[in-house]
Order: C-alpha cells, then structure tokens, then sequence
C-alpha cells in the first residue's frame, strides 16, 4: 500500500507565525510604535490572518492532492521505460557443439587443397594486416588496425561472433521476434564434398533438424521464424537426388530447413534464399573510420580505365573470361589484369592496390553467379561492370540501389561471348560527370556491404551488412507470422520449393 505524502500540522504553521510577528515588532523603533501602534496592531492582525487561512488552505491543499495521487497510481501504475528491443529481439540456440564448434576444431580439411586454419583467428576475420612496406601504407589505412585477410568462407562464424554483440539479443525465446540457429552448414558440407557418399555429407544436418523439431521454439511457427547463415553459395545445400556422384547436400530439401530462411553468400531461386555480401578485408570500428575511407576512395587518382582480378577457367565459363582477358591485354595499358594463377590474389594489399586504381572493375561470373571481387572492387572505389543480372542486380537486393544504372554498368553477356562488344571502346565513352556521380554512389555503398567488429554501440554504431540482414530477417517473419494469423497462403510466396531460374536473368 503507497504512503500519502505528509500533510503539515495547523498549530505547527500557527505558532511558527507568531513568532515571526514579536520579531518584527521588537525590531521597530519604539517612538515609531507608541505613535502608530493602533495602525500597526490593525496590520499585524491582517498579517497573521492571511498566514493562517493561507495556511489552512495550503494544508487542505496538500490533503486533497495527496488523495488525488493515491487515485491516479491506483488506476495508472508507473509507466516502464520504452523498450527499444520491442519486435527485435533475437533467440539464439545454444546449439550441441558438434554443429558448430566441433567442425572447425580439425580446421586443415575443412576445404579440399586450401589450409583454413590461418584464416580462423579473430573470431573468423583472419590475420589482422600489419603496415609491413609503403604500399601497404598507402593502399589501407593499416594503422586503424581494421584490415584483416579475410576469408570468403567465415561469413557463418563472423556473423556468429556479431550476433553475440547484438543490442537486442535474449537468452528468453518467448520475446524473441526471430530465432537464429548458428550451424556452420557451410563447413560442414565443404568437408564432405570429395571422397564422401550422400549419406555422410547429409548426417549432420538430418541430426539438426531432429533436434530442432523437439524445442518449443519450433512449434511457435514451425521453423517459420528460424535463419541461419552459411559462408557458401546456395547451390551446395540444394542436391536433388541421392547419387554419390551430385554435388552437395540436401539440406534445404528437408522439410524442416525448408521452412527456415538462409542467408547465403548467393542464392538461387527459391523463395527461402537471400543474399548477404561476402566478406571483405575491411572491419571497422568505428563510422569516422568509414567516412576517413570513403574519402579516401573517392579522392584517390585512377591509373586504369578497367581492370579484372581473376583467371581464365575455360572449362567452367566457356569463353567470356577469356574474352575479358583478351581485350584487356590488348588495351594499350587502359587495362590491369591481376592473374590469380601467377599472383597471390589472397592478399589484400595487391587485390585493393588493383581496385583502387581502377576507374571500372569487371566482374564476370566465377565459378558461380557471384564472386567476392564484388565486394573488395566497391570497397575500393571502383564502378562494378556485371555481365549478368544474377551477379549482383537480382541477388543483393537488401543492399545495392534498385537502379542499378547509378552505381554500375551492365553489358550483356552474350555480346561478349561473341566479341562484338568493345569493353576500351564502351566504358571510354561515359563522360567524366556521370562517372564522377558513379564513383559517389559507389563509395555510399560501402557502409552495407562490410561487416564490422563486434560490439559497436553509441554514435560510432555503424549500420552494416549484419544489421541490414537481421532487420530484413526481422521484417520476413513480422509478414510471415501476420498472414498466418490472418490465414492466408504463405507458402507460395514465402516458402514455395518450386526454382525459377529465370528470376536471377531478368534485369
């Protein structure tokens, strides 16, 4: 039960007035007093009068006010503070460790003829890039100790590690407005893609979806509010049948990941599929760190009119790498060509030193749709030229501009292909004002596609790629669970298992 706030006694405010009165009547002069004393006494008289009904009103007052506010709590409590978590909240499992941790303790064999185990340190961001020469000085901005050799493949592991750090994060799934599950799928299908048989390179994920089918968690929306990220191209969790001799795992053909969304490096066409930006070199801790860089990017003098990091790879892309290298050596010195079979495209400082002087990076599909030289060409200033819609356009869609003609260039790859286009000829003719806007479109890019260090909070928070990903995510399931409610179909737009390939053409 509340106290009711004191109220002042009567007598107590009385006596204190009359003693305030002898005061004053004993400081007055006593020829003043003799001669007006009827005149004083009729003032100190109203004096005294007008503090004691002042007073009785004020307790009266007070009384009435303390009885009003015992009112107002009774039927409105005390207010809390405003949750700023309110619908962001974010449940993350606490998985068994061999869905995790356990696959990346025997780290050499994670990737056939590549050794992972330097790139696992800093929490998945790799060696941390030391000022070793001048180059390296002048290409990074090394002595903000944010540049590291990043791996392409840690995405899984460097989003575990922010999701830590997350402002909204609860250890109580009955708030939580999504779930994430941080299995490194991506790990553990790589280590099974030579020399094993469908059923190992499936185990490990059947076994996951098991154990999430018993958690309460699941049966709130089924899986429907569930993501995971993985540092791999969706293709490799999409096996259709159960021969030895196909790619991949099956994973996003069991029921239960088919009702969760991923978050791939690439994706294909299925509805539960969205692209989240590779790694890059670059991890900030702070937004002056990142304005000091785009200034730098857009400053900088631009030796090449083009350039293209890469290799020729015939059997895998027919002819238009091979194109692409040809015309550059054939540029008269408009282009740079950094051959990764000869070069240790590996190393940040020689990949960004490349990008960095180029006015126009290329980027033909790789070995998929996508490659990271997306990512380390914006990064350093440069125009991204696509040759397909499904290498940037119709796969980042939370994270590049929707007009794609602000920040790119697109060329068909068809006419390059044929060889009727000339890349010298074509990119020379944009004029130096649409170019220069380009640039500044680009260099505005750069805070989405990077993924900083953990743990940033106040005015230096930077909203990167992380953050762009988990508000999307968190707006997903916001749709999904409301159209649930109001029982509409979910799976054809959401969900449906059914792939459009030409979704990722169409520009």
């Amino acid at each position: 039960m509340m106290m009711k706030p004191p109220v002042p006694k009567l007598w107590v405010v009385i006596s204190s007035a009359f003693l305030f009165c002898l005061l004053v009547l004993f400081q007055i002069n006593k020829l003043d007093l003799i001669g007006k004393n009827l005149q004083i006494t009729h003032q100190i008289n109203n004096f005294f009068i007008s503090i004691v009904a002042s007073s009785h009103n004020q307790t009266l007052n007070l009384t009435r006010n303390a009885n009003e506010s015992d009112g107002i709590r009774a039927k409105h409590p005390e207010k809390e503070e405003t949750d700023t978590c309110a619908g962001r909240y974010i449940y993350m499992y606490n998985l068994p460790s061999k869905f995790n941790d356990d696959i990346i303790k025997d780290c050499r064999p994670l990737i056939k003829w590549f050794d992972m185990c330097p790139f696992m340190v800093n929490s998945g961001l790799g060696p941390q890039v030391s000022e070793s020469d001048n180059t390296t000085a002048r290409v990074l901005t090394v002595k903000t100790g944010s540049w590291y050799s990043t791996n392409q493949f840690l995405l899984a592991i460097i989003f575990r590690e922010r999701m830590k750090h997350y402002e909204c994060l609860t250890n109580d799934s009955s708030l939580a407005s999504a779930t994430y599950v941080p299995y490194y799928a991506g790990f553990d299908v790589s280590r099974h893609l030579w020399g094993y048989n469908v059923t190992v390179r499936d185990e490990l994920g059947i076994k996951l979806a098991q154990w999430l089918r018993e958690k309460p968690e699941w049966r709130k929306m089924y899986g429907r509010d569930h993501f995971f990220v993985t540092g791999r191209i969706a293709w490799d969790f999409r096996r259709v049948r159960d021969e030895d001799s196909d790619w991949g795992s099956k994973l996003m053909r069991l029921p239960e990941f088919a009702n969760m969304t991923m978050l791939a490096i690439e994706t294909t066409a299925w509805a539960n599929e969205f692209a989240v930006p590779y790694p890059t070199y670059f991890h900030p801790k702070s937004l002056t760190e990142i304005w000091k860089w785009q200034r730098k990017v857009k400053s900088v003098k631009r030796k090449y009119l083009f350039s293209f990091v890469g290799g020729p790879r015939p059997k895998l892309d027919g002819s238009i790498r091979g194109e692409i290298i040809k015309q550059c050596l054939a540029s008269h010195g408009k282009c740079r060509f950094l051959n990764c079979f000869v070069n240790d495209c590996d190393n940040p400082v020689k990949i960004m030193e490349v990008f960095e002087k180029s006015v126009f990076c290329l980027q033909p599909s790789g070995d998929s749709y996508t490659r990271r030289s997306i990512f380390d060409s914006i990064l350093a200033g440069c125009i991204p030229v696509f040759f397909s819609p499904g290498s940037g356009y119709n796969q980042y869609i939370w994270y590049f501009p929707k007009d794609y003609t602000k920040y790119s260039v697109y060329i068909p790859e068809k006419e390059m292909r044929n060889g009727t286009v000339s890349l010298r000829k074509i990119l020379g003719m944009i004029d130096k004002e649409r170019i220069s806007r380009m640039r500044n479109e680009v260099a505005r890019i750069i805070p989405k596609i990077i993924y900083t260090k953990p743990g940033l909070v106040g005015p230096e928070k930077i909203e990167d790629a992380f953050d762009i990903a988990v508000d999307r995510i968190l707006e997903r399931v916001a749709m999904v669970k409301r159209m649930m409610e109001e029982g509409k179909d979910i799976q054809s737009e959401y969900y449906s298992q059914t792939k459009d390939l030409k979704k990722l053409e169409i520009i």
